[in-house]
Order: structure tokens, then sequence, then C-alpha cells
């Protein structure tokens, strides 16, 4: 399993935990990528999974970038011309640290941007 799909699974199950309702994971457009659409207390969230094995160069976090904010914008309007909810849309980002065999450590960070 790669590191990502392997963090992404672990972020997953951190929201299915705090009682969220997973709505899709992966949605692609030529936009970009929604890890995570889920759904809890009148949000709908679009979570960005950022994994890496430690934090000793940087924080997982500091990969959302403006450039990577907008296209994250831009897919999230995408999905919700498909699938309108009435729901207020929310972006998270939930940092996985760790690797397949280890014990993640997660930060979920909401209404990261």
């Amino acid at each position: 399993m790669r590191l990502g799909e392997w963090g992404e699974a672990q972020a997953a199950a951190l929201l299915r935990r705090k009682g969220f309702r997973i709505v899709a994971q992966n949605f692609r457009t030529r936009y970009g990528e929604l890890d995570i659409v889920a759904e809890k207390d009148g949000f709908l969230v679009f979570a960005e999974v950022k994994t890496r094995k430690n934090d000793r160069f940087a924080a997982a976090r500091e990969a959302v970038d403006a450039r990577k904010q907008e296209r994250l914008r831009v897919t999230a309007e995408l999905w919700l011309q498909g699938h309108p909810t009435g729901l207020q849309p929310r972006f998270d980002v939930i940092e996985v640290y760790g690797g397949p065999g280890t014990e993640p450590r997660l930060v979920h960070i909401e209404n990261a941007f």
C-alpha cells in the first residue's frame, strides 16, 4: 500500500471515530482531487490529507499552499454543482505522520483555510 493511500485510510478512520459520515473519497477533476468529503453537524467538509513519515523537515500542512487551496476550492465547487447538499462547506487539513505497520499520529485542523 502506498504511503498516501495508507494516510487517507487513517484520516477517514479518524473522521468516522469523530462522528463524520464519509460522503466521497478521491473525487477527481482536471483541476484537482478531493481526498475526503464528509459531513457532520451541518457542515460539508472537504478534507485534504497530507501524509509524511515524520515532521522533521516541515509540517505536512505546509504543502497546502495558496495554489493548492485554490485548486481545492475549484474542485469543491465542481463537486457541489453535482451534489447540492445545503450544508455549509468547510476545508480541513488532516496531517498523518507514520507509515504502514506503525501507529499513526494524526492532526485534524478544522476550517484550515
